[in-house]
């Protein structure tokens, strides 16, 4: 899956669970807010829109972007 199509389905309310550096993380929805949580400790980053997720959200201080060929995999 390419990084604009996971973008586009977080868009549409689809969540998501994937792996970064031996750590799982979600992208969920409640509406009309996203979040992006690392699951060990339930550390959870709120945005106001997906494309905000998408600008804002870090793992380890990167973007999503800048991370995505590690965790492309997952998708």
């Amino acid at each position: 899956m390419s990084y604009e199509e996971i973008k586009e389905r977080v868009g549409w309310g689809e969540e998501f669970l994937f792996c970064y550096n031996n750590e799982q993380y979600w992208i969920s929805q409640k509406n009309p807010k996203r979040f992006l949580t690392r699951v060990r400790g339930s550390v959870t980053q709120e945005f106001k829109s997906t494309e905000e997720l998408f600008e804002n959200g870090r793992i380890e201080g990167k973007s999503l972007f800048e991370i995505w060929d590690d965790i492309n995999q997952y998708f």
